[in-house]
């Protein structure tokens, strides 16, 4: 198999170190094209050894990671303890990016694309510091010039301010920005986006709305509709979530006759405005979208990660799963690793993120309480 993963739990960054690079090496041997390296806060201060020492054992074509709060491996999640995840694969050719953002006169301008590439890429996988890089320019910027190219990642957790994060590309650690490998034809890369909800109620059009308040759905204020909808014989556990917390999921291909839990964006409801029956979303809401409210339990992210992994096969596979997931929303731990290690059973790591890159409805989004994974085959 040309994929790989490894995970130490040793307190001494520089044994666990050694032994992740030790059963890659046994694995998969030297010179993979792509090693991906993630820490948790403990090790932190070490990265630059890290990245240093897996240069010079590994050798690979490219090294690209993070520092996070919690990390993900086969089958197992390390939440706010010492570890080290590594996975590395042989497939065929990569490209490192280095991202920055600038202020322009007509907005976000992100620096560091490649002018020229020796392929045309089929994914990028990215990791950016929340407080310095502007995702939402990134996926603009990708729209206009690589439509179709699939964004996948997260933003590094290991801070809770400026310039805490850190970023490794190759032999370097960044602060700010964004790090990412470009993709090349030498591996298929399948994408799966569990947002963890599920749909209750009708979709609605919707039919009056300024920026991220929605007035009116079908036109009856969207307060009136959520109200109606609460009356209407639904249960007590669905009424109970709504007051836990309640979400909007925007229908991203409207010429899709039937929806389901893939087929939305799905956004938290921040609040409602009882005057004029207004609720407030964080994110802008155009007039003549398609809506339906949705729900977020344990059980329901449950649910929707074992449908979106039942079916697939992969060599190997990159997690980046919110960290308010874990044992904070499931009560137990390693829940999304194991599910993707019964459901998929491949060489797997990655971190808990503060944001989570993946495309929903062939567009590339910024999500929340996400679990997004890149599933690869060897072409």
């Amino acid at each position: 198999m040309p994929f790989t993963a490894a995970l130490s739990e040793h307190p001494v960054p520089a044994t666990a170190v050694a032994e992740v690079a030790g059963q890659v090496l046994e694995n998969l041997g030297q010179a993979p094209d792509l090693a991906v390296l993630f820490v948790t806060i403990p090790h932190a201060g070490a990265l630059e050894d890290a990245a240093a020492a897996l240069d010079d054992i590994l050798r690979p074509g490219a090294l690209v990671g993070c520092a996070a709060v919690s990390v993900v491996g086969t089958g197992r999640e390390v939440e706010r303890e010492p570890a080290v995840s590594l996975w590395a694969g042989r497939f065929g050719p990569v490209l490192g990016v280095r991202l920055t953002a600038a202020q322009a006169a007509d907005g976000v301008v992100v620096d560091g694309w490649p002018s020229e590439q020796p392929f045309e890429p089929t994914a990028l996988l990215l990791v950016s510091d929340p407080f310095s890089f502007p995702i939402h320019a990134l996926h603009a910027q990708v729209a206009r010039s690589h439509p179709g190219l699939r964004v996948m990642g997260g933003n590094a957790s290991a801070a809770v301010g400026p310039g805490g994060n850190r970023l490794v590309l190759g032999r370097t650690v960044y602060t700010s920005g964004a790090v990412g490998i470009l993709l090349g034809p030498g591996v298929e890369v399948d994408t799966v986006v569990s947002q963890g909800c599920r749909p209750i109620g009708r979709p609605y059009i919707v039919t009056r709305a300024e920026r991220n308040h929605v007035y009116e759905l079908a036109g009856s204020p969207a307060l009136e509709r959520l109200v109606q909808m609460s009356a209407d014989g639904m249960s007590e556990s669905d009424i109970d979530l709504i007051d836990h917390g309640l979400h909007l999921g925007q229908v991203i291909d409207e010429r899709k006759l039937d929806y389901e839990r893939g087929d939305f964006l799905v956004r938290s409801v921040l609040g409602a405005d009882q005057s004029d029956g207004a609720i407030v979303v964080d994110e802008f809401v155009p007039v003549g979208a398609t809506v339906q409210f949705h729900v977020r339990d344990a059980t329901t992210a449950d649910e929707d990660l074992r449908r979106l992994l039942s079916g697939r096969t992969a060599d190997g596979a990159l997690v980046f799963t919110c960290n308010g997931r874990g044992v904070h929303l499931f009560g137990a731990p390693d829940h999304d690793a194991q599910v993707l290690a019964e459901r998929v059973g491949a060489p797997a790591a990655g971190f808990f993120a503060a944001g989570e890159f993946g495309p929903v409805g062939g567009r590339n989004f910024l999500h929340s309480y996400t679990a997004s994974i890149a599933l690869f085959r060897d072409a």
